[in-house]
């Protein structure tokens, strides 16, 4: 079901063909460094791969838009994790990923939504989540700009870690990326 889901959300938005399942390998990845029980790993692989799924409501024409987003533009996409946290909800099986979609553009510094969660009061897997998308997303070609090459990526990353993001997790996931050759 999940998959299927994903197709059709792919369909909607095609920035996302790929993104999900980018994120979700990447996010497993970081959660397994990072030393957690195999059942975190699992949930962080599956809350990554669902993470947008609130997208599929939101209009393809601000989705898919060349130009820079009007503020009642981006105040409908700061509804997705809203919307996705709500769909899951709504399902035994993937309730439990709810949450950790509902916060993955939370910030460290508590600036983020849609609760202004600062710190480790942001679910770890969310942590996990922000730093991931937040990569795939930089270095993925959109519709109003190409794709950042990797080393420009990186330095935004680590730039951020401490506001936007986890600075652990931000450690770990550049150590993976220049380990592994990620990118």
């Amino acid at each position: 079901m999940i998959l299927t889901i994903i197709r059709i959300l792919e369909y909607h938005d095609p920035y996302t063909k790929g993104h999900s399942k980018n994120v979700a390998t990447l996010a497993s990845l970081v959660a397994e460094r990072m030393g957690l029980p195999d059942e975190m790993i699992r949930k962080t692989y599956w809350a990554a791969l669902v993470h947008d799924i609130g997208k599929i409501v939101i209009p393809s024409t601000i989705l898919n838009k060349e130009g820079k987003l009007t503020l009642e533009e981006f105040e409908i996409i700061k509804k997705h994790p809203v919307y996705g946290h709500d769909f899951l909800s709504t399902s035994s099986e993937l309730r439990e990923l709810a949450k950790y979609v509902y916060h993955h553009h939370e910030r460290w510094d508590g600036k983020g939504y849609p609760s202004g969660l600062s710190g480790e009061d942001i679910p770890l897997i969310s942590r996990i989540i922000a730093v991931v998308d937040a990569w795939d997303a930089m270095r993925s070609d959109r519709p109003y700009r190409k794709g950042l090459p990797k080393e420009v990526a990186l330095k935004e990353l680590t730039e951020h870690a401490g506001m936007q993001f986890d600075p652990s997790v931000v450690k770990i996931f550049v150590s993976l990326i220049e380990e592994q050759g990620i990118g």
